[in-house]
């Protein structure tokens, strides 16, 4: 039996959520074994069997917001790296010890996919934080971190990695399904039947972030159930003006992120109240995904909606018009909840099963979903305190 647990964070910056993914029925961990699907495993082919979520304190947040923002000091940065990796020890601590690997994303601060001379991004970058060695040295387990250089400088554009967990978890003989994760940032994995070479995905753009600045406008942290959106009314202009960004227009492979989608970023025409702002930031979050289909090889059957904002009722009405006669379902439509697998464990069992991989030697991106020259290795080991 094998046990990895999946530590995430995401551009929500909320907090991080641990998944400890059983796979049984896959080979065992570090057993030589070419890559295939588990003929003898339906859908999901895992099992999380235990998860917790742990916020981030407010400073925490604050922090790692204002590293997104690009503000702080180097000294700054550097005592955030080290407080990310203190929590996210403590929030592996209660499952570690039923684990034989951890596997943490860590947080993202920045992530720079191409050259771009308006915001100084000479190069592609990418920047997690959330030191390694604390997690291996608080829990005992080994560690494998730090996932998106290794595409980035395969030429790709880091992001979404989640696709190939997806195909392995969630790829199903004669179904086209999509999985919409809709966290700070919404990315899609297009899932045509089981063939890798078919799977699409990349992100489509803002989902809470900005839904989550309008909300922070009313001291809220985000915009619990909805209501602030529910309470609004769209306003066209701002929207219009929203959906002619020029980033929306590039084909994939694409990634974003906070450093380009903030609402001070973004044309403002008129003043807008909250509740109009987060109506407006709710709708423009769902025509970007709608719009983004136009990108796919295959119509989707039906979209699977994970993530923060599939409990978001304004936003996932706001979905089913846009996609409409697309179907959108949940986890627990499809029975995943049975196996564990819900809108709160989706991405962080994903990172659990690229961990699992790349522990067994395999690569775990997909090249064509990400535009890199050639799949790799991602991640980066920590080695358990004492281990040879």
């Amino acid at each position: 039996m094998t046990r990895v647990l999946g530590l995430m964070s995401g551009t929500s910056a909320d907090g991080i959520d641990a998944a400890l993914l059983d796979l049984s029925g896959w080979p065992a961990l570090n057993a030589p074994a070419p890559l295939r699907l588990p003929a003898s495993l339906s859908v999901p082919r895992g099992r999380v069997v235990a998860h917790t979520f742990t916020p981030y304190p407010p400073d925490l947040r604050e922090a790692v917001l204002r590293a997104a923002r690009n503000e702080g000091t180097p000294s700054e940065l550097t005592q955030l790296h080290w407080a990310l990796g203190e929590a996210l020890a403590q929030a592996a601590a209660p499952l570690a010890g039923n684990a034989d690997l951890i596997a943490s994303h860590g947080q993202t601060v920045q992530h720079h996919p191409r050259p771009n001379a308006t915001r100084g991004w000479t190069r592609p970058a990418t920047l997690q934080l959330g030191e390694a060695a604390l997690i291996a040295q608080h829990t005992g387990k080994p560690v494998i971190s730090d996932f998106r250089p290794a595409d980035l400088a395969a030429g790709g554009v880091g992001a979404p990695l989640v696709p190939f967990a997806d195909w392995a978890l969630f790829a199903e003989p004669g179904v086209t399904r999509l999985l919409l994760n809709l966290g700070g940032i919404a990315n899609l994995t297009l899932l045509p039947g089981t063939d890798p070479g078919a799977v699409q995905a990349f992100d489509t753009g803002p989902a809470n972030c900005l839904i989550d600045e309008a909300a922070a406008q009313a001291g809220q942290t985000c915009d619990q159930d909805g209501a602030l959106a529910l309470n609004g009314t769209v306003h066209a202009p701002t929207l219009t003006a929203w959906l002619a960004h020029p980033e929306l227009q590039q084909a994939p492979p694409r990634a974003t992120g906070r450093e380009v989608w903030t609402l001070a970023r973004l044309p403002q025409p008129a003043p807008l109240s909250v509740p109009d702002l987060a109506a407006t930031a709710t709708e423009f979050t769902a025509r970007t995904v709608a719009a983004a289909l136009q990108w796919l090889a295959t119509p989707p059957d039906e979209v699977v909606v994970a993530g923060g904002g599939a409990r978001n009722p304004a936003l996932t009405r706001a979905l089913t018009r846009a996609l409409d006669p697309i179907p959108v379902r949940t986890f627990t439509d499809l029975g995943w909840d049975a196996h564990g697998f819900t809108d709160a464990t989706r991405e962080a069992a994903a990172f659990a099963f690229l961990g699992y991989a790349t522990a067994q030697g395999w690569t775990n991106t997909l090249a064509h979903t990400t535009g890199a020259a050639h799949a790799v290795h991602a991640g980066k080991w920590t080695r358990a305190p004492g281990a040879s």
